[in-house]
């Protein structure tokens, strides 16, 4: 357990992106929970999406467009619609490469069970290797492509399939403070280019690879104009900006109600298999988070359920202290797509750290095997000569910015 400052209600630290403590050292997260919990009129909200519904229902093709990856939260949003409303979905994947079998038993299970059109799309996977890449290289983040194709993708069906009407699951203001829950929060080209694509355009990311791929293999990863939206009248929305969002009841019914199944994540405690299921690399992302900000999905998980009254702060610490910063087998995985060796891996992640935390790699220890780890794909590794020519001109350009930096 590391020493950073943490919210003296839930256990989410100081380095957490926007969060900020009050007098009491209590987080601006907490407080929007509160404010979730006893401030929002939701049968009002309620009924402004029932208006909304109105709208677009029936006078397309499909009345809506649901992004969909399989884990709780798509799951969730794609049953709560039918079951609520009966609508007539096209049901949209942008496939991140990295799903665990599990996952798509799930998938097909929810879609039999749902009744609905399902449209799965895969990018190029040299294209995603090297996007993987040069995204941990610039950000300490690999998953560039995913965040931006989740998003972004679905809005080019939208376009391409003339459906306006687009349905996420949870607002942001679930986990973060880009956007509270006093404010509307548009599924938008504003939110995609402040939360999501980490201050990189698939513009900027053409440039960053220096004629590595085709600009046309970015096109799933570039949000649409606004005026190929507006040709459309689009709206894209939360369902959590209108129904209170709780992900362990909502996992719960969609167990119940449609045979969902969660799985265990590596170091994530028992009591969460719920959380993050779909993709084999996410105790890799999870470990970067922690060499870089001191912290990871534990600390998260069980400041949801402190907000909720179902779990006091000192058995989250305690869940914190067992579970946290430990290295993942998937690793391996990792390090063989991307092409780099755990020196490599170690250097790049602490160059991104944010202050104050400062990780100590000789204290890291070994996290278990996933029961499934054994099934997870081995193949399609990058070739070591092209990692080398990106980690160069990474270190050309960290060199050079350091140089100018005195």
């Amino acid at each position: 357990m590391n020493d950073l400052k943490r919210c003296s209600k839930c256990v989410i630290p100081e380095t957490h992106e926007t969060i900020v403590f009050d007098g009491d050292g209590v987080c601006n997260i907490c407080h929007q929970h509160e404010f979730k919990q006893t401030a929002v009129d939701w049968k009002a909200k309620k009924k402004e999406f029932d208006e909304l519904i109105s709208i677009y229902r029936g006078r397309y093709d499909y009345d809506c467009i649901v992004p969909f990856s399989g884990g709780k939260d798509s799951t969730w949003t794609l049953y709560y619609l039918i079951k609520e409303y009966g609508l007539k979905p096209l049901v949209v994947r942008f496939d991140h490469g990295f799903y665990r079998p599990k996952l798509l038993e799930n998938t097909q299970r929810v879609l039999r069970a749902l009744g609905v059109d399902f449209h799965h799309f895969t990018p190029n996977w040299k294209v995603v290797q090297k996007l993987m890449l040069q995204s941990f290289l610039g950000k300490g983040d690999f998953c560039w492509h995913c965040h931006t194709g989740i998003f972004a993708y679905p809005m080019r069906v939208a376009i391409n399939y003339k459906v306006p009407l687009v349905i996420w699951g949870e607002p942001s203001a679930e986990y973060t403070a880009y956007y509270s829950y006093d404010q509307p929060e548009e599924v938008d080209e504003k939110r995609f280019n402040r939360y999501i694509n980490l201050g990189i355009s698939a513009d900027d990311m053409f440039v960053r690879l220096e004629g590595q791929v085709d600009a046309r293999d970015l096109q799933p990863f570039r949000y649409p104009s606004l005026k190929e939206l507006r040709k459309i009248d689009y709206r894209s929305v939360c369902l959590g900006s209108f129904v209170p969002w709780d992900v362990k009841k909502q996992s719960q019914i969609i167990q119940d109600e449609l045979g969902w199944q969660g799985d265990a994540v590596e170091n994530v405690p028992p009591g969460y298999n719920y959380e993050k299921i779909e993709c084999y690399l996410q105790g890799v992302r999870d470990y970067i988070k922690f060499i870089k900000r001191g912290y990871t999905r534990p600390a998260h998980l069980t400041s949801i359920d402190i907000r909720n009254h179902r779990m006091t702060r000192e058995e989250a610490l305690a869940l914190v202290k067992d579970y946290e910063g430990k290295r993942p087998p998937s690793l391996d995985l990792f390090l063989e797509i991307v092409g780099l060796d755990e020196k490599e891996f170690l250097e790049i992640a602490i160059s991104h750290g944010v202050s104050p935390y400062r990780h100590d790699p000789c204290v890291t220890r070994d996290g278990m095997k996933a029961h499934d780890f054994d099934q997870w794909p081995r193949f399609g590794a990058m070739p070591r000569v092209e990692a080398l020519h990106q980690l160069d001109r990474w270190h050309r350009r960290n060199s050079t910015r350091k140089t100018t930096a005195r």
